[in-house]
């Protein structure tokens, strides 16, 4: 019995030890932006943010993470995080933010529309809350581009009480 149990446990650190190189962030605080680009791929926008820029790596439309690079003056990674979290959605300022304050908070929405009864353009950002339930961030702007709400719901992509058989 102890001659099978080394081999098992050993069997089992490897393959634990594999799964922590997948769990390590892609890039690492002081790489360089062109080590960032050459491991996370081109940006899907880049915004300036005073003395910094963030490197949006945004979803496709199905998509429910959306990570932002803050790129230093010095060309160097100062952090790489998910942003569309409830915390960062609270962030926004309502009255006060701006569109492109927005973006450089949360980046691109998943699609952008206007609702029949409400005067604002809403920008759809459909996330995953807390790391399980399909939801749905929307935040209103004015026709002057500044924000007048935020609201969050189901994500009503993955309603299926919709679906007919």
């Amino acid at each position: 019995m102890k001659r099978l149990l080394l081999p098992v446990l050993a069997a089992a650190a490897f393959s634990l030890s594999g799964c922590a190189s997948l769990l390590a962030p892609p890039v690492n605080p002081g790489d360089t932006e062109d080590q960032v680009v050459a491991r996370l791929g081109r940006p899907t926008a880049v915004y300036p943010d005073g003395n910094t820029h963030l490197l949006e790596y945004a979803p496709g439309p199905f998509g429910q993470y959306a990570y932002m690079a803050r790129i230093g003056p010095d060309g160097r990674l100062i952090s790489y995080e998910q942003v569309w979290t409830v915390q960062k959605f609270q962030s926004i300022k309502v009255d006060q933010a701006t569109k492109n304050d927005v973006l450089r908070i949360v980046g691109r929405p998943t699609e952008v529309m206007r609702y029949a009864r409400i005067p604002f353009e809403a920008w759809n950002y459909g996330f995953k809350e807390s790391g399980v339930w399909n939801s749905q961030m929307t935040v209103y702007f004015d026709d002057n581009g500044i924000v007048r709400k935020v609201e969050n719901g189901p994500d009503p992509r993955y309603d299926d009480s919709r679906l007919r058989f």
